[in-house]
Formats: C-alpha cells, sequence, structure tokens
C-alpha cells in the first residue's frame, strides 16, 4: 500500500475534533476520549490509530490538570478501546459500534477504577477496592453516555461526509 493511500485527512481531522472537544467544559466523565479511540480504532490506518489518541492524551492532559497515577490505566484503557475499534473498520452499523461503546466503557471503568485504587485515594486492601469501585458507578453513566454521544456524533460525520466530500474514505458496503 503507497503512503497516500495511507493517510485519512477525514478521519484524521474528525479525530482531532474529538480530542479539541475534550477541552470544552462538560460535565465529569462525560468527555469524548473514549468515542475519538473507539472511532480512531475504526477509521485511521496503522500506527495511526494508536498513536494520535495517545498524543492528543498527551496534549491534552497537562491542559486540564495533568496526570495522576491512574493515567497509565488510563492510557491503556483507551488503546484496548482503539484495538476494538479495529473490528469496525468495515462497518458504519449503529447496533455494532453502540455494543463496541459498550465494552469500551466497561473496560474503562475497570481498568481506570484499579488504576484509581493503587494510588493514594483508596487502602489497598478487598474493602478498599470494592469501595473505589462503588463510588465510581455513578460516574458510568456519564462515561457510558459520552462515549456513546461522542462515538454517534464522530461515526456519523464520518459517514456522511464521506459519502458528500472525501468519498475514498467511505466505508465499503458489505452485501
Amino acid at each position: 500500500m503507497d503512503r497516500a493511500n495511507n493517510v485519512r485527512p477525514l478521519a484524521l481531522s474528525l479525530t482531532i475534533l474529538g480530542a479539541v472537544a475534550r477541552l470544552a467544559p462538560h460535565p465529569p466523565n462525560f468527555a469524548p476520549v473514549g468515542g475519538m479511540s473507539l472511532y480512531a480504532g475504526a477509521r485511521l490506518r496503522g500506527w495511526q490509530a494508536f498513536a494520535l489518541p495517545l498524543l492528543l492524551m498527551a496534549v491534552t492532559d497537562p491542559l486540564l490538570g495533568g496526570y495522576s497515577t491512574a493515567t497509565p490505566f488510563i492510557y491503556l484503557s483507551f488503546m484496548i478501546s482503539v484495538w476494538i475499534g479495529r473490528r469496525l473498520q468495515s462497518t458504519e452499523s449503529p447496533l455494532r459500534i453502540g455494543a463496541a461503546c459498550l465494552v469500551c466503557s466497561a473496560q474503562f471503568f475497570v481498568i481506570s477504577n484499579f488504576g484509581t485504587w493503587l494510588g493514594h485515594w483508596y487502602p489497598h486492601t478487598w474493602a478498599g477496592l470494592a469501595l473505589c469501585f462503588t463510588q465510581a458507578i455513578p460516574f458510568f453513566g456519564r462515561t457510558l453516555a459520552g462515549d456513546l454521544v461522542y462515538s454517534g456524533v464522530l461515526f456519523g460525520l464520518h459517514a456522511w461526509l464521506s459519502r458528500t466530500l472525501r468519498n475514498a474514505e467511505r466505508v465499503p458496503a458489505i452485501a
């Protein structure tokens, strides 16, 4: 595959748009990063799918308060979301994308809260782990809602724009 076929300007632009949207005020955990990571995995090619979300996180994190002991776990979780997104490369199915969002939100909940528990906020006991997860439950709904909304926007914009402006990036229909 030549280099020109590897560059996807529409997918790159929409992924960057997701990161910029992260800088806008939003309710806790209602953020575009999960949706952006899933979208990047589905629509960016090769190394770009993994590198761009990591780069965008690294650039925007200091602007939003920096890093914590959970940061490596959060980054790992978003790389898993990119990996899940790779399974969506040949589909525009809202059902498959929505199911992938649910899986991404759930794995983010587990991995990020485990990383939080490893920090200094909770005792490093089974009871502390249970408390950490219990106190995080109210945030899960916002995480899932954000992932669904932002994935819907990114995948929807891609489907529309690839049909109207950038046909080269259109997802081929599978019979």
